[in-house]
């Protein structure tokens, strides 16, 4: 098969009527110069250029295949600057997964914002608590909630310092008291979420010294992460959730943080796929978006601000 480097020695060499000259522009030693030309004509079974110590000039054979020869090289660069072009248009489908509730309350304003810039994008989101199957199911990636089970997914952070944090709306806190220990939350009505069969009813938290957890109870469970935020919003009892899920409600009043100097599970966000060459550059975009936005609110935090 013939060399790219060989051909343009060859047009080079053609072009200028001497192949050391040609050896200079190209950044090539003599010896090396002349190794390309002897391994080009030994390929074609031909000789291409007539040498002598003085002058240089292209045999018969030589001059038919120099069309031919800046032919292939013309088409190379123009494969190659249609390559470059593709890479930087961001078109295409984008498919992906992310939990119900960060999917809708901050996902998808981002989103929208995200095909305004990239208008030539189609996006094809699935929300839901449950963990998608990426060898089956139509996504590229998924963003979820905590280190992936399966070890052969890649998994690159989005959020790794996100936390649950207890939560309430003002109204339920008006009503029943606001718990100033953590011991007294076995007196409220807590909301639960629960994935398949499993309830999480079993709360931990860190007080700075030691992990601490107590065993909560409600009279609510959802499987659908979103409903549990949506009912601690309505003041029907209190939520242990994560930041990114109910930043926008604490900032805005809608929620209050309940005994902000304990520290809740680490609860980190993270993209997952199955291969790293689905990693396109719609994806790499969108990640580098999705860090900053959650950079910018895990920063609001109630742990970052008490340490502030």
């Amino acid at each position: 098969m013939l060399r790219f480097d060989d051909l343009q020695l060859f047009v080079r060499a053609a072009d200028l009527g001497s192949l050391s000259a040609a050896a200079r522009v190209m950044d090539l030693s003599p010896a090396v110069a002349s190794a390309a030309l002897k391994r080009i004509e030994q390929q074609l079974g031909t000789r291409l250029l007539a040498r002598s110590t003085r002058s240089l000039r292209l045999t018969a054979e030589g001059e038919g295949f120099l069309e031919y020869a800046r032919a292939a090289l013309s088409s190379l660069d123009e494969g190659r600057r249609l390559l470059a072009s593709s890479q930087d248009h961001v078109s295409g489908v984008l498919q992906l997964s992310a939990p119900s509730d960060f999917g809708r309350n901050q996902l998808l304003p981002w989103l929208d914002e995200f095909q305004r810039e990239y208008p030539q994008l189609t996006v094809r989101l699935l929300l839901g608590d449950r963990i998608a199957d990426l060898f089956r199911q139509p996504v590229d990636i998924a963003l979820r909630y905590g280190e992936p089970e399966d070890s052969s997914l890649i998994a690159l952070p989005i959020a790794p310092d996100n936390i649950r944090v207890l939560c309430a709306a003002p109204s339920y806190l008006a009503r029943h008291g606001e718990p100033r220990h953590l011991e007294q939350l076995a007196q409220h009505n807590c909301l639960l979420y629960m994935l398949g069969s499993r309830v999480h009813d079993h709360w931990s938290f860190h007080d700075a010294k030691r992990e601490v957890s107590l065993t909560v109870s409600g009279d609510r469970f959802s499987d659908d992460a979103d409903v549990v935020r949506r009912w601690a919003v309505a003041g029907v009892g209190i939520a242990y959730k994560s930041w990114l899920d109910v930043s926008g409600d604490v900032l805005a009043g809608r929620l209050r943080v309940i005994l902000p100097e304990l520290r809740g599970e680490r609860t980190p966000l993270n993209l997952l796929c199955a291969h790293r060459a689905q990693l396109s550059k719609p994806i790499n975009l969108l990640r580098e978006m999705l860090v900053a936005r959650c950079a910018t609110l895990t920063a609001q935090s109630p742990e970052r601000l008490n340490a502030g």
